[in-house]
């Protein structure tokens, strides 16, 4: 069963390289990280700025009325400065995703360590370790994929980072694997340790 489940896992971390191999993550940070063409001229910047003001009064004009909360804490932050309003419109986590990114495979490598070292010398400890890593990874996974989704929608994402996009058949591959694998190492864990 612990050689089934280390099967299963290589096959999941499989999936997942190739999933990200086939993401446009790396195209979303060379696109983030190349800079934005910002008007030369002051007369430009103030003719820029002045057809944000104009664009922004016809959005207002053509949005239907907002509520009596959205008409209070709108009063209530019209004297915010900018440093304020920008703290307020920044995500929770600024990084998140880009830790998520790292954290997710990290800790499923070394889960996949530790459980090759439970599939070898069947210690106890190895299978509990590696248990709670490929707890710890899925968990991971999960934030990592609705911080995506969310970022998809455009709610609480970075405006000059762009949401990345992966293969829809992929993830579902991806996510059914990993659930198969965390159940079977459950079991493998609960069976073989006694």
């Amino acid at each position: 069963m612990a050689i089934a489940a280390l099967v299963l896992w290589l096959l999941t971390a499989g999936a997942g390289f190739y999933l990200l191999v086939t993401s446009n993550l790396g195209r979303a940070r060379a696109a983030a990280a190349s800079p934005a063409a910002e008007p030369a001229a002051t007369t430009s910047a103030a003719v820029h700025a002045a057809s944000a003001a104009a664009s922004s009064a016809t959005q207002a004009a053509a949005a239907p009325p907002a509520s009596k909360r959205e008409m209070r804490r709108a009063a209530r932050d019209r004297f915010d400065p900018p440093s304020l309003t920008a703290a307020k419109n920044a995500p929770v986590l600024p990084g998140l995703r880009s830790l998520l990114e790292f954290a997710h495979p990290a800790s499923a490598i070394v889960g996949l360590g530790f459980w090759l070292g439970f599939t070898l010398v069947h210690n106890r400890v190895f299978g509990w370790i590696a248990f709670g890593l490929v707890t710890v990874t899925v968990c991971l996974g999960l934030t990592w994929y609705t911080a995506n989704a969310r970022a998809a929608r455009g709610e609480g994402a970075p405006a000059d980072e762009p949401a990345p996009s992966f293969s829809t058949r992929l993830v579902i591959l991806h996510g059914s694997a990993a659930a198969v694998t965390f159940v079977l190492a459950a079991l493998a864990a609960l069976v073989l340790s006694r």
